[in-house]
C-alpha cells in the first residue's frame, strides 16, 4: 500500500506539462501528430510502465524523454525524408473495396518488390519505421551508448504516438477530400488540449513484444478502422451546430485564433466514446513495451554505470534541430494545414 501511494505521488509530481504550448517558445507552433502536449505526455508516462530494472534509468532521464518527444517533428523542418516516418496512407493501395491490409505486404522487402521504395516513401512508412527504431534502440542498449539510448527512446515514443492517430493512416489526413479541412488538428490537438488533464494514465505494466513489426501493423490497422467514426461523427455534428456555435475565438499569447468551440469539441469527444484518451493510453503502454523489448533483446544490460550527461556532439545536434525548427519551413506534409 505504501509503495502504491509513493508511486502515485511520484507520478503526480511529474505531470507538469502545460497543455497546448511549447515551452521553448510559448506557442503551439507545430501542427503535428498529437501536438506537443500529448507527445510529451506519452513519453513521460511511458516511463512509469517499466519494470524496476529499467525504471531507475528512465526516471533519471525523464525530463530529456519528455522534452525531446517532439524532436522528430522538429526534424521535419531540417531533414528531407523525415516526414514519411510519421504516417502511412494505407488507403492509397486499396481499390474496389479491397482491404488495404491484405494488399500491402507487411515485410519491407516484399512491399518494395510490389510497389517500389519511392512509392512506399511517398505514402508513408510508419509501421516499418517503428520496427527499425526498435532495432536501433536494441543496438544502442547493446553498445551502452547513452546518447543513442535516449535519442532513440524519445523518437520511438513519438512514432508510436503517431501510429495511434487514425488520421495518420489515410490520404484524407486533414479532411481535405471531404470538406472537413482542419479535422486533423481538431482530433489530435484540440480535444487533448481541453481534456487530457483528466485522462486516466494508469495503463499497467510494459510487456515484451515478440514481433514488433506485427505489433506496429496491428496498431495502424486499429487506427485506420477508427476513421469512419472520426469523419462521420464530425459531419453529423456540423449539421447540428451553426458556425458561430461550432467555432469560437481564443487568445493564444498576443494572437486571437479561431478554434473549435468547447461545446462542439466535448460533444465530439463524447460521441467518439473517448477515442483520444484510449489511443493515448495505448500509446503510452506501447512505447514502454517497445523500450522494454529493445532492452530485453539487447541482453538486459546493466545501465547503472552509464555516464550522467549527453556528449557535446549530441547536444550540438539537438541545438541544430531547434535552429531549423525556428526557421519554420517544413519538409513534407503539414497535417494541420
Amino acid at each position: 500500500m505504501l509503495k502504491t501511494i509513493v508511486f502515485i505521488l511520484l507520478i503526480s509530481s511529474t505531470l507538469n506539462i502545460k497543455a497546448g504550448t511549447d515551452p521553448h517558445n510559448g506557442s503551439s507552433k507545430c501542427s503535428s501528430s498529437w501536438g506537443f502536449y500529448a507527445h510529451k505526455r506519452i513519453n513521460r508516462m511511458a516511463v512509469f510502465t517499466l519494470p524496476p530494472e529499467l525504471f531507475t534509468f528512465y526516471k533519471k532521464h525523464i525530463e530529456f524523454l519528455t522534452e525531446h518527444a517532439i524532436d522528430p517533428d522538429k526534424r521535419r523542418y531540417a531533414a528531407k525524408g523525415e516526414a514519411e516516418r510519421h504516417y502511412i496512407d494505407i488507403d492509397h493501395y486499396a481499390h474496389n473495396g479491397e482491404d488495404p491490409f491484405d494488399v500491402v505486404p507487411k515485410r519491407w522487402k516484399d512491399a518494395v518488390e510490389k510497389f517500389s521504395e519511392d512509392t512506399l516513401k511517398a505514402y508513408g512508412i510508419v509501421p516499418w519505421h517503428l520496427d527499425v527504431m526498435v532495432k536501433r534502440l536494441t543496438r544502442a542498449f547493446k553498445e551502452k551508448n547513452l546518447d543513442k539510448i535516449l535519442q532513440y527512446s524519445a523518437d520511438l515514443g513519438h512514432y508510436v504516438g503517431d501510429s495511434h492517430v487514425p488520421l495518420h493512416t489515410t490520404e484524407n489526413y486533414n479532411g481535405q477530400m471531404t470538406n472537413q479541412k482542419g479535422i486533423h488538428g481538431f482530433w489530435e490537438s484540440r480535444i487533448p488540449e481541453l481534456s487530457a488533464e483528466n485522462y486516466d494514465y494508469m495503463v499497467g505494466r510494459a510487456s515484451y513484444i515478440s514481433n514488433p513489426l506485427e505489433k506496429a501493423w496491428n496498431i495502424v490497422k486499429q487506427s485506420h478502422y477508427a476513421l469512419d467514426s472520426v469523419f462521420s461523427i464530425e459531419k453529423e455534428l456540423t449539421e447540428l451546430f451553426d458556425d458561430d456555435k461550432k467555432y469560437s475565438f481564443e487568445h493564444r499569447g498576443r494572437v486571437v485564433m479561431k478554434v473549435y468551440s468547447e461545446d462542439f469539441s466535448m460533444e465530439y469527444q463524447r460521441r467518439l466514446n473517448g477515442m483520444q484518451e484510449r489511443r493515448m493510453r495505448e500509446s503510452i503502454l506501447t512505447a514502454g513495451s517497445f523500450w522494454y523489448t529493445a532492452w530485453v533483446n539487447a541482453g538486459q544490460p546493466d545501465l547503472s554505470d552509464l555516464k550522467e550527461d549527453l556528449s557535446e556532439e549530441m547536444k550540438e545536434e539537438m541545438k541544430k534541430n531547434d535552429e531549423y525548427f525556428s526557421k519554420g519551413k517544413i519538409n513534407g506534409r503539414n497535417h494541420g494545414k
